[in-house]
């Protein structure tokens, strides 16, 4: 007989399926027992930090007030940008007052077709001399701007020709600016007669030229602080005591030491016009004609030094009152920048290649070439300035 049983419940972990005990719990570490600082809010930015100074987060009342900088690249920009105005400004009414030619005309290489410049400058006593505007000093300028190989040819002042050209009336060349000026004293018509007879002598087509009185030769040198001249020879000689006879008709004695030397405007157009002298190769025109050449290039070099250039004003303020061409701004420029009139070959006339000294009918000394033959001259000239 069968009893009935309840079904028999396995024991936890007895029978072979009876899955394993599971892992014990390690126990939590005890809690930290309770701070009694009072309860504190969220922690702000720059909390710990020193509070009596200002930073990035703290309200706008508390930060300090930015220092500026001063804005010295501006304030220089602006100011060059002003002196360049006030320059081109002042180097307009500059040309404008000293040129014949528009402003913004051209004659020379490369803004036109004439590659090589000849200039004809002038030099003149102006008001209160005797024979005012007799050139007593005639340079010729002879650059190729393309090489920038520049010649420097002194024609003297008494050389024989025929004033106007082909009239069979005959003067000395330095007469012929002041011919062509005429009783309207047209600066223009002087320049054009005397560069078309010194083409017509040299044999360079010349229709450029500038023309200087003493008085602001004199207000340039000052202006350019002085140039420095090398002397090749000591010399003493007699010079006006004024430029104005009717002032002061008596001489003085100059002196110069030979080497090189600063020459103010004073002693400068004394060393340019010295004649009289002591020392026969310093006594004639030719050396005078040498020696205004020294002082040309003397001159060009210091215009073209930077330490130069802020003098510029005070150039222009010299120059305006007296100097005249017919070269345009542009023409002026490019001569600065091409013409190497510092290295330029120095071409001399006198007796001892293409003239000889005569007397005029009238008694004035003289230079004519010899047997009156004048393709002597441009012939010689052509030749100096091909073996360059």
């Amino acid at each position: 007989m069968s009893e009935n049983h309840p079904p028999r419940v396995p024991l936890a972990g007895s029978g072979p399926h009876t899955p394993p005990f599971p892992p014990l719990v390690r126990p939590l570490p005890p809690a930290p027992p309770p701070s009694t600082s009072p309860p504190q809010g969220p922690r702000q930015w720059g909390e710990g930090l020193p509070p009596e100074l200002a930073y990035p987060w703290d309200p706008q009342e508390r930060q300090a007030p930015r220092r500026r900088r001063f804005p010295f690249g501006r304030v220089m920009i602006l100011a060059l940008v002003a002196l360049l105005l006030l320059l081109g400004v002042r180097g307009a009414t500059f040309m404008a007052a000293v040129s014949t030619e528009p402003l913004w005309s051209a004659h020379l290489w490369p803004l036109a077709a004439e590659r090589g410049a000849n200039i004809l400058i002038m030099g003149y006593g102006g008001q209160g001399h005797e024979g005012a505007y007799l050139t007593d000093s005639l340079l010729l300028l002879h650059s190729d701007l393309a090489s920038g190989e520049t010649a420097q040819i002194a024609v003297p002042r008494d050389l024989w020709v025929q004033i106007p050209p082909d009239s069979g009336r005959y003067a000395k060349i330095n007469g012929a600016y002041a011919y062509g000026r005429g009783e309207a004293g047209d600066p223009v018509a002087g320049g054009r007669l005397a560069t078309t007879k010194v083409a017509q002598v040299t044999g360079l087509p010349t229709d450029r030229w500038v023309t200087i009185d003493f008085r602001s030769f004199r207000a340039l040198v000052d202006a350019l602080g002085g140039v420095e001249i090398e002397v090749e020879r000591a010399f003493t000689a007699r010079y006006p005591a004024n430029d104005d006879p009717a002032i002061d008709p008596s001489w003085i004695e100059i002196s110069f030491a030979a080497g090189r030397q600063r020459m103010d405007g004073e002693t400068a157009i004394r060393y340019a016009r010295a004649r009289y002298s002591d020392n026969s190769e310093e006594g004639s025109d030719f050396a005078r004609g040498q020696r205004q050449a020294r002082l040309m290039a003397a001159i060009t070099t210091k215009l073209k030094r930077p330490t130069t250039w802020p003098r510029a004003f005070a150039v222009m303020d010299a120059l305006q009152p007296a100097l005249r061409t017919n070269l345009a701004p542009a023409d002026l420029l490019i001569l600065f920048l091409r013409a190497d009139v510092g290295g330029a070959t120095r071409v001399r006339l006198d007796e001892s290649n293409v003239l000889t000294n005569d007397t005029s009918a009238d008694g004035q000394a003289i230079l004519v070439p010899p047997g009156g033959d004048y393709g002597l001259i441009s012939r010689y000239i052509a030749e100096q300035l091909a073996g360059r």
